[in-house]
């Protein structure tokens, strides 16, 4: 058995170290490489909506019309949602003298104020409460802080996506022209079909959460349950997360029909959320994503819970198109491995 050189031992070693070296890098920068990775994300989600502005628009304008749209949409769900629950909150706040007065006729109540001081111990409280402003005073600096952080993390990450709308197609193109010209056809057409599946996930997931939310508007309306507006705009949000997302928020919704007219209202939501989620499951999702993304479901669920458990919501909301990515790559290289000889044939990965 021939012995490796000290040559060979050595370029091993560096070779280990400097991987070593680049791994401890990444993991040091690991949270600007999350900013860069959700830009590209979102410029590859918004790049159809671009391109057709930009068919009559420059390109810079374009985006820029994008953004305004985002922003125009945020701002009306906001409007949509904010009035009822002042309205409902507002109701509540004039309805709870009324409630306490109703509170003191209560015999049972009065028994227990009177052994367990409970008015007396609101008051003292009460008394406490400016010693108390000094540590609000910290709490809401650090809430302050926190909020200003999270901004500074939007602003980077609409810049970062900014540029990579606007420049973004010249830069792939630059690197797909160095490279050998029997690759580039292939890459081409790998970065092509990587390009229409993450947009077309995104697109067909939103005209999903969008139809949940309307469906959930609908019947809380009909059914007469109050926040129609914002449990509808909760229950959109949440259908952007797979698989369990429109689970979660049904049960929340069920929870605010229970309060407000149980059984009747509980049943009929009920009824509405298996018979919606039947058809969603069944027709509408598959019906999308098999012209988009195009995973299997099993490797759908895996690849929920593998994003889940390392960035949290939106691991998983990303997850899908990042399975369908590495699909797309791992059939192209399965198909140029059968087409150079190297691979018998056998069926093809899925």
């Amino acid at each position: 058995m021939a012995v490796p050189s000290t040559r060979a031992i050595a370029k091993v070693f560096f070779t280990l170290l400097a991987l070593a070296g680049l791994t401890y890098l990444l993991y040091l920068v690991r949270s600007i490489l999350i900013l860069v990775f959700i830009s590209v994300f979102l410029a590859v989600a918004l790049g159809p909506a671009v391109d057709f502005f930009n068919r009559r628009l420059p390109r810079a304008v374009s985006i820029f019309v994008v953004y305004f749209l985002i922003t125009g949409a945020i701002f009306g769900v906001g409007l949509l949602v904010i009035p009822p629950v002042v309205s409902q909150v507002k109701g509540l706040a004039n309805d709870i003298p009324r409630y306490l007065h109703d509170l003191r006729k209560n015999k049972q109540f009065r028994k227990y104020d009177q052994k367990y001081k409970i008015t007396h111990k609101l008051t003292q409280q009460a008394q406490k409460l400016p010693s108390k402003l000094s540590s609000a005073a910290g709490t809401l600096r650090d809430v302050t802080v926190g909020v200003f952080a999270a901004a500074t993390k939007l602003i980077t990450v609409l810049t970062i996506t900014f540029l990579l709308l606007l420049d973004g197609k010249r830069l792939v193109a630059f690197v797909f022209r160095i490279m050998p010209s029997d690759r580039e056809a292939r890459y081409r057409t790998v970065a092509d079909d990587i390009y229409h599946a993450i947009s077309g996930y995104v697109a067909g997931n939103i005209t999903i959460s969008i139809v949940a939310g309307t469906v959930t508007y609908v019947t809380l309306k009909l059914i007469g349950t109050p926040f129609a507006a914002p449990l509808a705009v909760l229950m959109a949000f949440l259908d952007l997360i797979p698989l369990i997302g429109a689970t979660i928020g049904g049960v929340l919704i069920g929870i605010v029909t229970a309060f407000h007219d149980f059984p009747t209202s509980t049943i009929i939501w009920v009824i509405v959320l298996i018979v919606y989620q039947q058809v969603e499951n069944n027709f509408v999702q598959p019906v999308v994503y098999r012209r988009t993304v195009n995973v299997p479901p099993l490797v759908v669920i895996i690849a929920v819970l593998i994003g889940g458990s390392l960035l949290g919501v939106l691991g998983a909301l990303v997850a899908i198109p990042i399975a369908a990515v590495i699909q797309i790559v791992g059939r192209d290289w399965w198909r140029f491995r059968q087409a150079s000889g190297d691979v018998s044939a056998a069926p093809a990965p899925p």
